[in-house]
């Protein structure tokens, strides 16, 4: 599964927006869990995730993405609530009993065993299998990653993307329950990160293994999410499908960090027609669909704001004239900030840009639809 660029809309998942998958048992069921560290605190955390679901914990450095995952596989003990794993109880239950599999992202291999001795260390601590069978599905794991050119080395001689692959495959062998992911792709850099998401997505689609995923990158919880929960402060702020978080945001917080940008507290004041209302803020009136009245925020994705040098003649509403106060490439999309006042944040290509001729300081035009606009 290729990346897909903030400047495309996700798509929609085989789920529906905002909805819990309708899977009976959950794989993973967590009922208002607290867990204090003193410094830090999860706050009544509750999640479902289904059986065969990959589930993304998505927020900032410190939000407590990798406090979660540790405290499901039995690192640290929660103060309050319950831990279920497909139906069965492991609040209490040892690490080694619950039937997880853990990826750090720092992979954490062991460094004077080669990757076949890796792969297998869970394998051997159990009593049921035979060494033909270990060593059977050594083999196949390998195979599935890639990576059965590899076992006679030691890990200091491999790549990041390799080494992750031989911690992805020591978790896979053991057949958890439910595989988590700190952060695994964080470490690498853009191609092999790219290739090795290509990979998540594809041993996913072959083993249908419950995966519980945390990351900090956005495009890489588009990627490869079912669905999406979004962490700040010890709190899950949102639940919902790539393409819920992705247009209509919760909050400012959840806005700001999935990059709409351009995110407004005013308040709605009037109905315009049926479906449509006024919303006013710092001096400017939008014209939104909604039927809520009241204090209220409004967000606009950068690309759903066209930009022209000449007077928009089919957008009679939301059509406003502004001053380029700022230009930045991200690559994938140039930023124009556009002084109305408020001022815009827009995202044109760089061939637009450069038809347009556009610098700081030029008189420009921009429109978006009323359904454009998400109030909350």
């Amino acid at each position: 599964m290729a990346r897909q660029p903030l400047s495309e809309p996700p798509r929609a998942r085989d789920v529906g927006l905002g909805h819990q998958p309708s899977h009976s048992p959950s794989a993973l069921d967590i009922h208002d869990v607290h867990v204090d560290l003193k410094e830090f605190h999860l706050r009544g955390i509750d999640l479902q995730v289904a059986p065969g679901e990959y589930f993304v914990v998505l927020g900032p450095t410190g939000a407590g993405k990798t406090v979660l995952l540790e405290t499901i596989a039995g690192l640290f003990q929660p103060h309050r609530g319950h831990i279920l794993l497909g139906g069965r109880d492991i609040t209490n239950t040892p690490p080694e009993r619950r039937g997880t599999g853990f990826v750090y992202q720092d992979c954490a291999l062991f460094p004077h065993l080669d990757v076949a001795a890796n792969i297998a260390f869970g394998l051997k601590l159990r009593t049921d299998l035979s060494s033909g069978t270990v060593e059977r599905r050594v083999a196949e794991m390998s195979q599935l990653l890639s990576i059965h050119h590899l076992l006679h080395r030691s890990p200091g001689t491999l790549s990041g993307g390799e080494r992750q692959r031989v911690a992805l495959a020591r978790a896979l062998v053991m057949e958890p329950s439910i595989l988590l992911l700190d952060e695994p792709l964080s470490a690498l850099d853009p191609e092999t990160r790219e290739g090795l998401q290509r990979e998540l997505a594809r041993i996913h689609g072959e083993l249908n293994t419950t995966t519980l995923h945390v990351t900090h990158d956005f495009e890489e919880a588009v990627a490869l999410a079912d669905r999406i929960g979004v962490v700040h402060q010890g709190r899950i702020v949102q639940l919902g499908t790539p393409e819920e978080i992705f247009r209509q945001p919760a909050s400012p917080f959840v806005a700001r960090f999935v990059t709409v940008r351009n995110v407004f507290a005013g308040r709605l004041v009037q109905e315009r027609e049926a479906g449509h209302t006024t919303f006013a803020t710092d001096g400017l009136e939008l014209t939104v669909v909604t039927d809520l009245l009241g204090p209220a925020h409004a967000s606009i994705r950068p690309e759903d704001i066209f930009v022209s040098t000449e007077p928009i003649r089919s957008a009679p509403r939301n059509s406003y004239q502004g001053s380029v106060l700022r230009i930045a490439d991200r690559g994938t999309l140039v930023y124009v900030t556009v002084d109305v006042p408020p001022a815009f944040v827009c995202g044109v290509t760089r061939y637009t840009l450069e038809e347009m001729a556009l610098r700081p300081g030029s008189k420009v035009h921009i429109a978006f639809k009323p359904s454009s606009v998400h109030v909350f």
